[in-house]
């Protein structure tokens, strides 16, 4: 056991337990459990975005991706980032203007459907779960490395704690975690690329080169090509990425944390800024992986690549600095996992159990207490589903989950907020084929089906390792057809959704 590790794991728990403990006292109704009271500023809510998204993948996978396929693996961070753009020039305002709480909230504007809003709470259940996986997945391979405790010991220790964030603090106390995360995450990617452009006398040219010469690639290393040899693969991961943020559940209920439309952009350029600085230093990371970390310890590692950082940090500063890069990891995980816990409780709490199953007459105390009762669900299906895919790169499962938020959510969103015509009929359409299309290309893609190697073994079905540039524009397709063909469009209220969301009043207020 790595005891300056284990010091650094304590004092983040007893660090995040504290701010659990101090948001409780002040978590009194379902506005602070689920939007911590709108009360965050533009700069906090932004903090807290860019700590629910640089999650294991970004700092764990895509480091190791990089480190072993070079410009490929900067692939997921260029996809990642420039998602923020749709977010910020379509996305935040109008559903911050639409919504209060979920994104059932800002779809229930225009339709009253039950079923549609029990179907967007299934779905952001089954992206957070997809989603928490790969965070579990990350945590356990930390803690079995640092503290040499068993795997599935390692993930149930970060599942009981992101339980216990969401179960008695709420979005205060997730809020906090993210920010407190953000800030220690940046540090250390910000100490660590310091060290490595060092080694290198501080000289781009001098590290591309010696990273050239060490790695299998030789030159080729710094081209695409290495991971991604078929352009169609390429473009669907790109495509993915870029659109799937815009329609993961736990970024969008951050837009509800604040008070106005203004906080709002002011929160997702924050957060942009952020990210985008991070994402650029995971290039420092990689290239620093494939240089000072053996290539072959890194592509044999019993994780796949996702220690990379940690194997980056004992390379440069021995025990002391792993364990701090470890912990800066364990803490990024906790983060995010205990975002995607919130939104999923919410979906179940506030849109299945208050709106559809007590049709608007549950107490605050009754949504309080379901919510809760959700996360310690949410929390064992993902701890059990963790423990059964420990080798499956972190960055891939992620991706996996914009795939299903890009072909599920978008195109409810994008066509409740642009098209007139778009009824209930086309919004089941285009969910249900979105999400069934994304799954079950999935399962037969060459990520899963291997004769050797695979969680299936046998040939892949689909050649594609990422859905997106099929499963998107089946979502779309499906959600235009549904509605062209259905003759229903009885209580759609297109004129009211276009004025709320473009002014933030609300004209015949909901009751959501």
């Amino acid at each position: 056991m790595n005891i300056t590790g284990f010091i650094f794991f304590l004092a983040i728990i007893i660090g995040t337990l504290a701010i659990t403990y101090s948001a409780a006292k002040r978590l009194v109704n379902t506005k602070d459990f689920y939007a911590a009271g709108h009360r965050l500023t533009g700069f906090q809510n932004g903090l807290a975005i860019a700590g629910d998204y640089m999650s294991a993948a970004s700092f764990l996978g895509i480091t190791g991706a990089i480190a072993l396929f070079g410009f490929d693996g900067f692939l997921y961070s260029i996809g990642f980032l420039v998602s923020y753009l749709v977010i910020l020039l379509v996305i935040a305002e109008p559903m911050h203007n639409l919504g209060r709480y979920t994104l059932g909230d800002s779809i229930a504007v225009r339709f009253k459907a039950s079923r549609l809003r029990g179907m967007i709470a299934l779905n952001t259940l089954a992206i957070a779960i997809i989603y928490m996986i790969a965070q579990l997945v990350g945590a356990g391979a930390l803690i079995h490395l640092l503290l040499d405790l068993d795997y599935a010991t390692s993930v149930l220790i970060v599942g009981t704690l992101m339980t216990v964030y969401v179960t008695f603090g709420g979005m205060v106390a997730t809020s906090w975690v993210q920010i407190v995360k953000t800030i220690i995450l940046i540090s250390g990617t910000l100490l660590i690329s310091l060290i490595v452009l060092a080694r290198f006398d501080w000289s781009f040219y001098n590290m591309f080169s010696f990273v050239a010469a060490a790695t299998p690639h030789g030159s080729q290393f710094l081209s695409p090509g290495n991971q991604f040899s078929d352009p169609i693969d390429t473009i669907s991961l790109l495509l993915t990425l870029a659109l799937g943020t815009a329609g993961l559940p736990h970024i969008i209920v951050r837009f509800f944390t604040v008070k106005d439309a203004v906080t709002v952009r002011r929160s997702v350029f924050t957060a942009a800024w952020v990210i985008g600085l991070f994402y650029i230093m995971t290039v420092f990371l990689g290239f620093g992986a494939a240089s000072f970390v053996s290539y072959n310890k890194l592509q044999n590692s019993s994780f796949g690549s996702n220690l990379a950082a940690p194997l980056l940090a004992y390379a440069l500063g021995g025990d002391f600095l792993m364990a701090f890069v470890s912990a800066v990891a364990f803490a990024t995980i906790l983060a995010v996992v205990a975002g995607l816990v919130i939104s999923a409780s919410s979906a179940f709490a506030h849109d299945f159990y208050s709106n559809i199953f007590r049709k608007g007459t549950a107490s605050d105390k009754e949504q309080m207490y379901a919510a809760k009762l959700s996360s310690i669900g949410v929390g064992i299906i993902s701890i059990l589903l963790a423990i059964g895919t420990e080798k499956l790169n972190v960055a891939f499962l992620v991706s996996l989950a914009f795939a299903v938020a890009a072909s599920t959510n978008l195109p409810l969103i994008l066509f409740t907020l642009f098209w007139r015509r778009f009824n209930t009929a086309g919004a089941i359409a285009g969910m249900t084929t979105g999400f069934f299309s994304s799954v079950i290309l999935v399962l037969f893609s060459p990520n899963m089906m291997h004769p050797t190697n695979g969680l299936i073994y046998a040939e892949p079905v689909f050649p594609l390792a990422n859905p997106g540039i099929v499963s998107i524009p089946l979502g779309f397709i499906a959600a235009y057809i549904g509605t062209v063909i259905s003759k229903n469009n009885q209580g759609n209220r297109y004129e009211e959704v276009l004025f709320q969301a473009q002014t933030g009043i609300r004209v015949n207020d909901p009751g959501n």
